[in-house]
């Protein structure tokens, strides 16, 4: 077993470096998107408000969350979180329009406020509510938007640095927008670390109205059907994740994964390459284009680790790889690695484990 260490960033960005156009200096602050459905919040916005916060005090402005919903749908629980979190203000818009996503009103309450109050950077999830959401706003408000970022930082000039993959994820971009306001970006679950939560902390609550009637809106709500596939996979928020690739050799192999996973109590995954040749579902995919995780420990066998993998595991407190190869690129990046053969590795943990917990607990 060797250890390997993570390399030290790279990329150095170039600044655009000119005066900012006078009308953009009404710009300012920070502001995140909640998610709130059916009142309960998506862990992706606590997660945006922990690195909104680092943008906000490198720009020496306030962060700003902005929490949409029914008078009953949970804003106000919501808004208390956003200030423990980490929000200096909350915009609050609560309308019986809102108990339910609709593109329409939820377009019409975010552009309004954008109009009203001017923030210089939005952040939202990208999650199914948000991508939709972010790609309608940004439409009308007429600025760009940065999807699935995995990056983000201030420059010199104020400009927001977009990092994301591209070209399949072979490389890393960095994109800003330079000449629309505000700076957009949606950034995937688990991508940003969870921010330490302050029980009591407070802020200032901005209530702003909906401007919109139901007879606007030309979507209806009719029925919700909630989500019954259990046997779909809960990868990103797993505290244990063992994941396969095409190293394992055969679909045959990718049981050993399974079998290891199942005594860790751990979910199971594995790379894009699985998934193209039919070894898993796509809902167990890791990577940029498929899950990002942030688990305690990640347990790679056979996975090569391109760049697009990398983006979506790199969060992982500790991670393990297996590989034949000594030079392969997840060896980088890893805490540790065992350079062998995980069809003969992955049995041998397994054992190992299901040992080692089973003396645990006679010994409880």
């Amino acid at each position: 077993m060797t250890d390997a260490k993570k390399p030290a960033p790279q990329a150095s960005r170039a600044s655009a470096k000119k005066e900012l156009p006078e009308h953009f200096k009404s710009y300012k602050h920070v502001w995140v998107f909640v998610e709130l459905e059916r009142g309960q919040v998506h862990p992706v916005s606590w997660e945006l408000l922990g690195e909104g916060r680092k943008l906000a005090d490198k720009l020496e402005v306030d962060l700003c969350a902005v929490v949409m919903g029914a008078p009953d749908g949970g804003v106000a629980l919501a808004t208390r979180d956003s200030f423990e979190y980490g929000a200096d203000v909350v915009y609050s818009v609560t309308d019986p329009l809102l108990s339910d996503y609709r593109n329409e009103s939820f377009t019409k309450a975010m552009t309004d406020l954008v109009n009203s109050h001017q923030p210089e950077v939005l952040l939202l999830g990208a999650t199914n509510l948000g991508r939709d959401l972010a790609g309608s706003v940004a439409t009308t408000l007429r600025t760009g938007l940065t999807a699935d970022s995995t990056e983000l930082a201030i420059d010199d000039d104020r400009s927001l640095a977009a990092t994301r993959p591209t070209f399949g994820g072979t490389l890393l971009c960095t994109i800003y927008t330079l000449n629309f306001r505000p700076q957009m970006a949606t950034v995937r679950p688990r991508v940003m670390a969870m921010p330490e939560r302050v029980p009591g902390r407070t802020g200032k609550v901005v209530p702003f109205k909906l401007a919109l009637e139901e007879t606007d809106i030309i979507t209806k709500v009719l029925e919700f059907i909630p989500d019954a596939a259990s046997e779909d996979a809960h990868l990103a928020y797993a505290d244990i994740v063992v994941a396969g690739g095409l190293g394992l050799g055969s679909p045959a192999n990718f049981r050993l994964v399974k079998e290891l996973a199942e005594v860790l109590g751990a979910e199971y995954g594995g790379s894009r390459p699985l998934v193209q040749k039919g070894w898993i579902t796509s809902d167990r995919q890791i990577g940029q284009t498929g899950k990002t995780i942030r688990p305690k420990l990640y347990i790679a066998a056979g996975i090569s680790g391109a760049i697009q993998h990398r983006v979506g595991v790199e969060g992982a407190d500790r991670i393990l790889a297996i590989n034949t190869d000594p030079n392969a690129p997840i060896l980088e990046f890893a805490h540790h690695g065992i350079v062998g053969d995980a069809t003969k590795i992955l049995p041998a943990l397994t054992k190992a484990f299901a040992e080692r917990l089973a003396a645990r607990r006679m010994a409880s």
